[in-house]
């Protein structure tokens, strides 16, 4: 059996994580990093980049590249790119290819099943929808779980005595808080709440627009219309935030960011951490409202809390961590990194799954209320928010007009009770019924929710036994026949990727040997460096073609007549004429043209 990797899908960055034994070990990407950033690119070439390599041409290249895209996720948004149509869970599945590859590197063999987090406020589509980037990028998705109860997973699963701990999860485009209690191996979820719509990038937003009115003030230019700069500006206010973390004060430099009539404009600018803070006060004040409702929901006081753990790139924020520090009147635990620990309970609930981890139990819960419209638009609720998953309920229903045959099923999510103001997750329809007197039909409705928070809805006429059922996906997510093609297309770019990476790897070994060359070189007599510079010569036409045969094939033979002609190296001082020689430029290392 192939292992089960834990996949935290984040905002900005995305991090993979496997059970390697009894411990969770983070899968690093091919350059290195233990994240991956959230991103994808396609260059004029038509070459889909994803992570770091999207990320360096972002500021050239902005409307071919896509960052923050899970905020899209169950949504009918879609990005059109040389005529092509792609929506949020192709994207995400590119990202999560991504993944997977690094993972098949890391491990040495096929990966096909994973474990992926989405935010505890995640509706049912914004779950349908990264099922399905899973399956477009070739992974069988074993089970969605919550990011603050895998962050919970992974401080927790050493602990034995009974403890009570809050979760505060802000990452780069969702902020989610869950209180949790964690006794001898069962971590079960009391309570959660958050804001999808909260999280890093609207710190960069603000930053973002501080900067440009500075700029517009001293400078008199505006950029608002220019894509590049805007681009260049929203990275500098990312980088400068991170700054402020570690000091009180940052410099932000931005030469040749516009041109005027007298040339070329710079800007160079100082922003303070109490600056930062003022500009950004409101929105970490956004973050403690669903901290204060999810302690309602768990009926719980500050006082019963033991511990709070801070998850997502964006807690580093120091006045972030001021306001959990003044509301919960303890200090955050250390323990974790908050890059990492989501990916690493991910892995354990792997574990768990595949019977690696013992002893561990996970009890989550649904973040929002389900029900159906009933007449006058009233929203019925069936299952209430912060039930325990899995859960099935039914009510019983009946016609609102006399001889009815049919009624229509509007499947609501979400707690205000007239029925337009909440979430619509499908809609079908039950016909069939005997007709009859209003309320005399009994018509049953169940709501099922599996372990990955997915509904299933079903209406049964009581007296036919007639009964339709649908698994709720909204009409914003993808059909079975474009998953069908988005997995073919996933699968095109996978073998494009692998080819583009083989020819790289080629032309890095045939680039090492010609270095090699050049030293060689030194050591040899006059012929036997004029042997060697046209076999190198020949070496370097190949760098400048797509052949990796070809390539491949040329450095075999080069590194063959190294191997020959190192047995003739002469000693140091010996033949110094030749080694003199006006041939050694000939050796020339810069590879620029390729």
């Amino acid at each position: 059996m192939s292992k089960l990797i834990g996949i935290d899908l984040g905002t900005t960055n995305s991090c993979v994580a496997v059970m390697e034994g009894s411990s969770p070990v983070i899968i690093p990407n091919e350059n290195g990093g233990r994240t991956t950033p959230s991103i994808v690119a396609f260059t004029k070439q038509g070459e889909r980049l994803v992570g770091e390599p999207a990320k360096r041409q972002m500021a050239i290249n902005p409307e071919r590249t896509i960052s923050s895209i899970k905020r899209e996720m169950g949504s009918d948004y879609h990005i059109k790119i040389d005529g092509k149509q792609y929506k949020p869970q192709e994207i995400s599945a590119m990202i999560l290819q991504k993944l997977k590859m690094d993972a098949e590197i890391f491990l040495g063999e096929p990966v096909t099943d994973a474990v992926i987090t989405v935010p505890a406020y995640f509706t049912d589509s914004q779950r349908q929808a990264t099922k399905d980037a899973g399956k477009i990028a070739g992974l069988n998705v074993q089970r969605i779980i919550n990011e603050p109860t895998a962050a919970a997973l992974a401080y927790g699963v050493n602990k034995e005595n009974a403890q009570k701990i809050m979760v505060y999860d802000l990452g780069g485009g969702t902020f989610d808080v869950s209180i949790l209690e964690i006794n001898d191996g069962v971590i079960e979820v009391l309570a959660t709440s958050g804001n999808n719509r909260l999280g890093g990038d609207d710190f960069d937003a603000v930053l973002t627009d501080y900067i440009l009115k500075e700029l517009k003030q001293e400078t008199a230019c505006s950029i608002s219309h220019d894509a590049s700069a805007l681009a260049r500006v929203r990275e500098a206010g990312e980088q400068a935030k991170m700054e402020l973390s570690g000091i009180a004060e940052t410099r932000i430099s931005l030469p040749f960011i516009s041109q005027n009539k007298s040339g070329p404009v710079n800007f160079e600018m100082k922003i303070s951490r109490s600056k930062f803070n003022e500009l950004t006060a409101h929105l970490v004040k956004q973050t403690m409202e669903p901290v204060r409702q999810a302690m309602s929901d768990a009926g719980l006081a500050i006082a019963d809390i033991n511990h709070v753990i801070l998850v997502g790139g964006s807690t580093r924020i120091l006045a972030v961590q001021e306001a959990v520090r003044q509301y919960t009147k303890k200090e955050p635990l250390r323990g974790i990194n908050p890059d990492e620990g989501v990916a690493i309970g991910a892995s354990l609930q792997a574990g768990v799954l595949t019977g690696a981890v013992n002893g561990l139990l996970l009890l989550d819960i649904t973040p929002l209320s389900l029900g159906i419209e009933t007449v006058g638009g009233v929203y019925s609720k069936i299952i209430n928010r912060n039930t325990t998953l899995p859960i099935r309920k039914s009510e019983v229903y009946s016609t609102a007009r006399n001889f009815q045959t049919s009624v229509e099923i509007h499947v609501l999510q979400g707690e205000r009770e007239r029925a337009k103001f909440n979430k619509t997750l499908g809609k079908f329809k039950l016909s069939g019924i005997r007709r009859a007197a209003r309320g005399v039909p009994q018509i049953e409705v169940t709501f099922e929710l599996d372990a990955n928070g997915i509904v299933n809805v079903s209406a049964k006429d009581l007296g036919t036994g007639k009964m339709q059922q649908i698994t709720i996906t909204a009409s914003s997510n993808l059909s079975q026949s474009e998953i069908d093609q988005a997995i073919r297309d996933a699968k095109q770019y996978e073998a494009e990727d692998r080819q583009h990476k083989e020819e790289e790897n080629a032309k890095n070994e045939v680039e090492s040997l010609i270095y090699q060359a050049a030293e060689l070189s030194k050591k040899l007599n006059k012929e036997d460096r004029r042997i060697l510079k046209e076999e190198v010569k020949k070496a370097k036409k190949t760098l400048r073609s797509k052949d990796k045969a070809e390539t491949s094939e040329a450095g075999h033979q080069l590194s063959d007549l190294m191997e020959s002609l190192k047995k003739n190296v002469v000693d140091n001082g010996a033949n110094s004429d030749d080694l003199d020689d006006d041939d050694d430029d000939t050796f020339n290392t810069d590879f620029k043209d390729k």
